[in-house]
Parts: C-alpha cells; structure tokens; sequence
C-alpha cells in the first residue's frame, strides 16, 4: 500500500511516520499541504506535530490546505485515512471525525508513555488486534482531551467507534489513569475507514524504542488497504 504522509507547516512527525510505515512493509511519500493531486495513492497519514503553528484551534487553519480536498476525496472513496496526534485534531475540525480535542485537563503538556486498552477490532487501527490487548504507546500533547457533544459520544460509544481508551498496565480504565481528561478515557475514535489516535503508535515500533507495540497499529492501518488506488 502506498501511503500520502502530509506535511504541514510546522509538522514534525512525518519522517516517523514514514520510517515506521516503511519498516513494516509498506510504501510512504512526503506530501507537501498545498498538493492538490493524490490519485497515486492507497491511503493518508496525517502526522502529529504542530500544523501552521497551532494558531487560532489546532487543526482549524490546517483543514483549509489545499491538499484537504484530496484527503476528503479519498476518505469518500474507502481509502484508509489516519490521523496521529495533530492529525487527529486536523480530522476532526476537518469534519472527517466527530469530536473536538481540548487543551488537557489540568493544563500540562503530558510527555510520557501510557497504557491503552483495545476496545474494538472494528477500525483501520485495530484490526489485527485482539479486544482486551493492553499496548504501551508514547503520549506527547498539551491539546489532547478528547470531548464530544453528548449526542455525538452517545452515538460514537453505541457503534463502538472508540477503539482504543486510556487504561493501566492491566487495562483498567479509569480516571486515576486517564492522562489528559478525555470524556471516558477515549484515545483514538473511528468512522468507518477514518481514525484519529492522539497517542504516537510510530514511535513504538521496535524495542529499543522502549515498546514496540505501535507495529499491530499501523499493522492493522496497512492491512486496510483498498483494492486499487483511487
């Protein structure tokens, strides 16, 4: 699968990205945010970093780049479409995701690794792996506290749209492990072939990383590919 890595100004997780995608098998390019033509690939990434600087919401200036029309495009047409960290807020002002994600809750940039509890193998993020898992991924925001009106978490929780929630090493979730304040300890949402994770599975592909189990996520991310480009 060849796979869109988006840059915006002020990204800086997008050579991640690559070298993780690539290290598990697939196919990636950098892709600046003013291209206007992406029919040459299988799937997006938007990575994490700070697009145009975060000014006004983060995410709300990004979602005007000419290369989002594209992105709408091949969400529209099934391609896999996924959204780390600042990825996650783009989608979601972008309207390709529900929700908004908010400054943290007790106002302090979390920089550390944390636990998150698989809740449903329904997504592009969870497929290979199993409901229940418990992963170690690096978390690295200071707008990560995901909310969402309350008909619109009604709606995401009854559909089982949160495949993944902040837990302990067990996989108990619950507000003493819930880093940034995130309604029901949500970590990543899903719409159909879209998600959003505002922890960084590509920082967690190999043990000397101190984890390695970001590879089932963006395993589970290459393993949803289309059938041909589009």
């Amino acid at each position: 699968m060849k796979t869109a890595v988006v840059v915006f100004p002020g990204s800086n997780c997008e050579h991640d990205v690559v070298y993780a995608l690539e290290a598990l098998g697939g196919s990636a390019d950098l892709v600046w945010h003013r291209d206007t033509d992406l029919s040459g690939y299988d799937s997006v990434v938007l990575p994490g970093g700070f697009a145009h600087g975060d000014y006004l919401r983060t995410g709300a200036i990004a979602r005007f780049s000419p290369v989002m029309a594209e992105v709408n495009r091949l969400a529209a047409s099934g391609a896999p479409v996924l959204g780390i960290c600042n990825g996650f807020q783009i989608l979601c002002e972008a309207g390709l995701l529900p929700g908004v994600l908010l400054q943290n809750r007790d106002l302090k940039f979390v920089c550390k690794p944390i636990h998150l509890r698989v809740e449903s193998t329904n997504s592009i993020l969870t497929r290979a792996a199993q409901v229940g898992d418990v992963l170690e991924i690096p978390l690295n925001s200071y707008e990560g506290n995901f909310t969402a009106a309350p008909d619109e978490l009604a709606s995401l929780e009854s559909a089982g749209q949160v495949p993944l929630r902040y837990s302990d090493a067990s996989g108990n979730v619950d507000e003493i492990n819930n880093p940034n304040g995130s309604t029901n300890n949500i970590a990543a949402v899903s719409s159909g072939n879209v998600a959003g994770i505002m922890p960084h599975p590509e920082r967690a592909i190999e043990l000397i990383l101190g984890s390695a189990d970001g590879r089932i996520l963006l395993e589970s991310f290459l393993q949803s590919k289309v059938s041909s480009h589009v």
